[in-house]
């Protein structure tokens, strides 16, 4: 497996994503994940990416249950994230940080984030100088890499870049259908990084899990090229195939996923004309769907008041509309229980619409949900 070309300590350029881990019911199956994590360092990996509010902080404690309580600290890095929701001010980020090393039972994060950064969170990490707390732990040996996780336009990005140049890697969103979305703007986020010679961090490479599950046609365009790979195996390998790229996230939440990944991803090479032909007819085909651009992220969820599943919703909506999946509406009512709340019950307090990366008008469409379901 080559090394990373532009951190040497990371084995090849793809991660273990610690947000969808295997569960059982609202645990993580640690039985499960132990065998995927033994299973990637086996295969030569060690870059995995977690953040505190993940799984409702269990991806923290699985990772330190099932990582690392077993295997020495030079056989795996791991990155973690400074989050808004869990500082008010200056003084509580070491606290925070000390809390996050603890949970994850490591004395040291190999890469340190700030998280989901946007123009509305921005203000608050540099009036509670995280930016500088974080170089200051760097220079104390617990942080070894500094970055940003980015949600936002391009003008924010090269603003925050000029701000903080000792800026060393950034995270941001990239897959082949967000590419020239101007929502999403990950195109022109992408040549900002060039410019600014970062190193980028790939999320959802796969949108959630929608470039898996694609339309007959737009699955029969890949089925076509007849090499036998899986869909998910187009959209990582398109995002590595940038000349920037250092690390692809995944997000794998069973051995199947995990197997069908490395599979391309140990031994791997960018995408060849034919592929990228492919890639291109699917794109054409998703112009025409009407999709709500829900990646599943989820931090729409821990401040809903009425306890709605925002995404669980969404991604029925889509599949109703535009997969032909007929049975939508048993599931939206199989997720009905203990204090779910209806897509009608919204109140629309925009707590969901403050906080989603994607800047989706939620209330609005909670109302089609409903629309379509109730």
């Amino acid at each position: 497996m080559q090394k990373n070309k532009f951190f040497p300590e990371v084995n090849g350029n793809f991660a273990f994503g610690c947000m969808r881990l295997p569960m059982k019911g609202s645990e993580v199956d640690y039985d499960e994940f132990i065998k995927m994590i033994d299973k990637f360092i086996e295969t030569g990996f060690n870059y995995f990416d977690t953040a505190h509010g993940y799984i409702e902080g269990k991806s923290e404690t699985a990772i330190r249950d099932c990582l690392s309580k077993r295997y020495d600290r030079d056989k795996f890095l791991l990155t973690n994230k400074l989050t808004s929701p869990y500082f008010d001010k200056e003084e509580d980020i070491r606290p925070f940080f000390d809390k996050q090393l603890e949970l994850c039972g490591v004395d040291y994060f190999d890469f340190y984030l700030m998280h989901a950064q946007d123009h509305n969170n921005y203000p608050k990490f540099k009036a509670c100088n995280a930016y500088e707390t974080a170089f200051e732990l760097k220079k104390e040996g617990k942080i070894k890499h500094v970055g940003i996780s980015f949600h936002d336009n391009a003008s924010m990005l090269e603003q925050i870049l000029t701000d903080y140049p000792e800026i060393e890697v950034v995270q941001i969103q990239f897959n082949y259908v967000d590419y020239l979305d101007s929502a999403v703007d990950s195109k022109n986020i992408y040549e900002v990084c060039e410019k600014y010679n970062k190193p980028v961090l790939i999320m959802e490479p796969v949108k959630g899990g929608t470039l898996v599950n694609l339309p007959d046609d737009a699955d029969k365009i890949f089925r076509d090229l007849g090499d036998g790979y899986s869909n998910a195996s187009y959209a990582i390998r398109y995002t590595a195939s940038f000349p920037k790229v250092s690390v692809v996230l995944s997000g794998m939440s069973n051995m199947e996923q995990m197997n069908d990944n490395m599979s391309f991803m140990a031994d791997f090479k960018p995408l060849d004309e034919r592929e990228m032909l492919a890639v291109a007819k699917v794109c054409a085909i998703f112009k025409n769907l009407d999709l709500i651009p829900c990646t599943g992220c989820r931090y729409c969820t821990e401040g809903c008041p009425m306890n709605i599943p925002i995404p669980d919703y969404f991604s029925l909506l889509n599949a109703k509309n535009n997969f032909s999946s007929w049975n939508q509406n048993m599931y939206y009512n199989n997720i009905l229980h203990d204090g779910v709340g209806k897509a009608s019950e919204c109140i629309g307090c925009g707590q969901c619409e403050g906080v989603c990366p994607q800047h989706l008008e939620i209330i609005e469409l909670l109302k089609k949900v409903a629309q379509a379901f109730e």
